[in-house]
């Protein structure tokens, strides 16, 4: 993409009522804007980040086996009201009627869309394991949202349901989850802690939160130390097989780590007083086992072996795809901008022309985007005739990992110059080394 024909309406001055940095640069780097309290448009920038944020959960989910559907935003309240979930969820749920007159809802979850789903077409044992997911727009009518995508309205999510003839295979599905999670987390760049936390309106006795550390998280967190230093890293996972998905669960949830909510200063005592920790986190995902909570009340049950009828085991699994954006910027920003890790960069590399018009340098320009291309990359190139200092700052700003300065005097030289966005550290290379080496970084050799 050339950024002369972009739409980047990035802004100089921090918008008064963005409070956290997250907020304060997705406004800045011109990836959102406000249509109401809590409700967004994304715009192309902002957009293309969301939408590499879900290829990855889709990916995740689709490699654990899970299959993705889609559900409709608006739900009927008949369904709601068959759980007894309809008037205890609260004022956070959007309550609407349509022109029959007819109690309906913009659905905050859809964990009793998918048991009538369930109901409808699944008879037998036979039938299970199974879990559905989808990607869909929810709504949450929150008394006072803040904080931009960390705490709106409405959002983007992830949730997923499973359905298991028992109490052990349902909580083999948990445990999956958790497995492909921690492999979503790490492949953005984040460090997500599953911690023990409380159901909330969902329900069940057994849900883990995954939080990212971060000094802006609106809950507070308590954690043993030794939990930072685990990673999933290259590791494969047979989803199918009970004791690797157990042994992974066990792994990271052995040591102490829980929200404010479920905090017990009697277990916090055991933990050696030089590891424990308190921070702040935020939540970018949670897993539920909750049994037969709404597969009794709501008739999803199957023939079992021995041909009589049971209610089916359930658990409800979601992901702050919006949520996640926030999250990432909170843990990988500078005094200058954002700091894209390379999994969700929504361009590759940043190409900045020092003097447009120049034509050995347009040439050059050219011919690096052409060999990007080529490759398979996506890079971003800044043709515009700026001033310099205004193309470092924008890509400062939008945060793209790497960047490619080139120039009359660096090309007299053979050379163009390449710089980490993280680190800021930078090499003069030829330019055909300078593609080489983001090649490789991207696996595109």
């Amino acid at each position: 993409m050339r950024l002369s024909r972009y739409f980047l309406p990035v802004l100089k001055e921090t918008p008064a009522e963005a409070q956290i940095a997250s907020h304060r640069l997705m406004l800045r780097a011109g990836m959102i804007k406000q249509s109401s309290a809590g409700i967004y448009s994304w715009l192309p920038l902002g957009y293309k980040i969301l939408k590499k944020i879900e290829n990855i959960v889709h990916e995740e989910q689709v490699r654990a086996g899970h299959i993705p559907m889609l559900m409709p935003t608006l739900q009927s309240a008949d369904l709601w009201k068959e759980s007894g979930r309809y008037d205890a969820y609260g004022p956070e749920m959007l309550r609407i009627r349509d022109r029959q007159d007819r109690d309906m809802l913009y659905g905050p979850t859809n964990e009793e869309m998918i048991t009538d789903i369930f109901r409808s077409y699944v008879r037998s044992y036979k039938d299970l394991p199974l879990t559905l997911y989808h990607i869909q727009w929810k709504f949450r009518d929150e008394i006072r949202p803040r904080f931009g995508v960390m705490r709106g309205r409405e959002f983007l999510m992830k949730d997923g349901y499973t359905f298991d003839l028992t109490k052990e295979d349902a909580l083999h599905a948990y445990n999956r989850h958790l497995v492909s999670y921690l492999r979503s987390y790490e492949r953005m760049g984040l460090q997500a802690i599953p911690m023990r936390a409380d159901s909330g309106p969902i329900g069940g006795d057994d849900t883990h939160e995954f939080l990212v550390l971060a000094e802006t998280g609106e809950s507070e967190v308590f954690y043993d130390s030794e939990i930072t230093d685990l990673t999933f890293g290259e590791r494969e996972i047979d989803y199918d097989s009970v004791e690797q998905c157990q042994a992974v669960m066990e792994e990271f949830t052995s040591r102490y780590a829980r929200t404010d909510e479920t905090h017990d200063e009697a277990v916090w005592a055991d933990v050696p007083e030089d590891r424990r920790r308190v921070a702040r986190g935020i939540e970018v995902g949670q897993i539920f086992y909750f049994g037969t909570k709404y597969s009794e009340p709501m008739g999803a049950v199957v023939q079992g072996p021995d041909g009589k009828q049971v209610p089916v085991h359930m658990g409800s699994h979601g992901i702050g795809v919006s949520r996640l954006m926030g999250a990432i910027i909170e843990a990988n920003h500078d005094d200058k901008g954002i700091i894209w890790p390379e999994g969700v960069t929504p361009f590759d590399v940043g190409i900045v022309n020092l003097k447009s018009g120049d034509e050995e340098a347009d040439a050059a320009c050219e011919a690096l985007y052409a060999s990007f291309v080529k490759l398979g990359l996506d890079p971003l190139y800044d043709d515009r005739n700026e001033r310099a200092g205004g193309k470092f700052a924008t890509m400062d700003l939008i945060g793209l990992p790497w960047r490619i300065t080139v120039g009359p005097r660096g090309l007299k030289n053979g050379v163009v110059e390449l710089t980490s966005r993280r680190t800021g550290e930078s090499e003069e290379l030829p330019p055909e080394e300078a593609v080489a080496k983001i090649a490789a970084i991207y696996g595109k050799q």
